[in-house]
């Protein structure tokens, strides 16, 4: 009589152990060629953080440039403002004092060319007699006067004060000591001198004056 066999001997009871030892919701370990599409993907993923990150750098150095360019240009601006504002006040001003300086010279310029012809037709040979005295008061209140336009051109500018002797080795501040009557009228004022000169002056003329009127009067007296 052949055996019997129940439903139970058609079961694998190791495969079911296996599966019984296996928890719920555990996968399986991932395969070779898993793994290597995964170390692939990740590969990618930092080459394109590594470009992301680079393109940030760039950005980041083009934007420090920028601002960096744009300090330059307010300082510098800022700075070139102020130094052309002062520098074009400061030649203005020097423009306008070089031509009060202008003026003034090419006055005493004129002045001085007119003491100059003054002294020079000073001819003492010529002089007679009868008018000596005449010609001698007329030419010391010549020179008076050319000295005061002399002193009061040095006091104004001082390239007429050389501190060295001249090209004609002749000192032309030689014989002036100091407290001398020399040294205290280039001490003074332009205002002062002009008044010290004219009250030096003054009785030279009315005294030339004088004499004038006299010699008139002889000569009406002998025709």
């Amino acid at each position: 009589m052949p055996p019997e066999y129940d439903d139970t001997d058609f079961v694998d009871r190791d495969f079911q152990s296996a599966q019984r030892a296996v928890p719920a919701g555990v996968h399986r370990p991932p395969t070779r060629e898993e793994l290597e599409s995964k170390v692939g993907e990740t590969q990618e993923r930092l080459a394109q953080l590594k470009r992301a990150q680079e393109a940030l750098e760039r950005e980041r150095a083009a934007l420090e440039e920028a601002r960096r360019r744009r300090v330059e240009l307010e300082t510098g601006r800022e700075e070139m403002i102020r130094h052309l504002t002062r520098g074009i006040g400061i030649l203005e001003e020097q423009t306008l004092s070089a031509q009060r300086s202008a003026e003034q010279m090419s006055k005493s310029i004129a002045d001085l060319r007119a003491a100059l012809a003054k002294v020079q037709t000073i001819h003492e040979q010529s002089w007679s007699e009868e008018n000596y005295q005449v010609e001698l008061t007329k030419a010391l209140t010549d020179i008076e006067n050319a000295r005061m336009e002399w002193n009061g051109a040095r006091i104004k500018f001082d390239v007429l004060n050389p501190a060295s002797p001249d090209a004609t080795g002749l000192d032309p501040n030689r014989n002036v000591s100091p407290g001398t009557p020399v040294e205290t009228w280039n001490r003074l004022s332009l205002g002062d001198a002009c008044r010290l000169g004219l009250a030096f002056t003054l009785p030279l003329a009315v005294l030339a004056t004088l004499v004038l009127l006299a010699l008139v009067a002889l000569l009406l007296k002998r025709s």
